[in-house]
């Protein structure tokens, strides 16, 4: 029988008359030790081998990218039994792979009929260019996947020269500021002078 540890969650497998047995189990542990199984108990009793999954590493089109971050897609399918479980790896150029650490990425799991994906969510510092790596713990053994996605964190781009006004071109709004605030005081005193000569013309006659 085998029995592999997944967070909160066993899964162990077991042949009996050439069936394989899948059970699902998850728990509490109460202060006295024992364990209680709770309702998300599944047990599959089936003929159908173990079946690797397959594992593929994209980027993940988010609106992250639009804040300096970037996330990564883990797709595991066509496995059975479907449990499985994610792990995230970075290796910084050609150095070693290392484990990521938990302040910088976010996993979220998506689990569907045929496939699970997790989606990461990293907070890369700038300047740091990593290659990312998936593995996916299944009851067949760990999957690699077989390419790294490497992501690189660039500073913000600094102001360019088209985006900055010229000293030329603050003199020339300047100067067309001045125009305008000249023409408007010209009206204003031809109005106004205008007013004058109308009102003061039936008074003479």
């Amino acid at each position: 029988m085998i029995l592999v540890n997944n967070l909160d969650w066993f899964t162990s497998a077991d042949t009996f008359n050439s069936r394989q047995v899948f059970v699902s189990l998850s728990f509490t542990v109460t202060d006295g030790g024992h364990l209680i199984f709770g309702s998300g108990t599944k047990l599959i009793v089936t003929d159908e081998p173990v079946v690797k999954p397959v594992v593929s590493v994209y980027p993940a089109a988010s609106r992250a990218h639009l804040e300096g971050k970037s996330s990564l897609l883990c797709l595991a399918s066509a496995m059975f039994p479907p449990l499985v479980q994610f792990s995230w790896k970075r290796r910084k150029e050609n150095g070693p792979l290392e484990e990521l650490p938990s302040d910088e990425g976010e996993q979220l799991e998506i689990r569907e009929s045929g496939h699970t994906a997790s989606i990461l969510l990293i907070h890369q510092q700038e300047n740091s260019t990593y290659k990312y790596r998936c593995d996916v713990l299944h009851e067949g053994g760990t999957v690699e996947a077989q390419t790294e996605q490497e992501v690189s964190i660039l500073p913000p781009p600094l102001p360019t020269a088209a985006s900055v006004p010229s000293q030329y071109q603050v003199k020339l709004l300047c100067l067309m500021y001045t125009q305008l605030i000249v023409k408007s005081l010209v009206y204003c005193c031809g109005l106004s002078l205008l007013m004058i000569l109308k009102n003061k013309g039936p008074s003479t006659s």
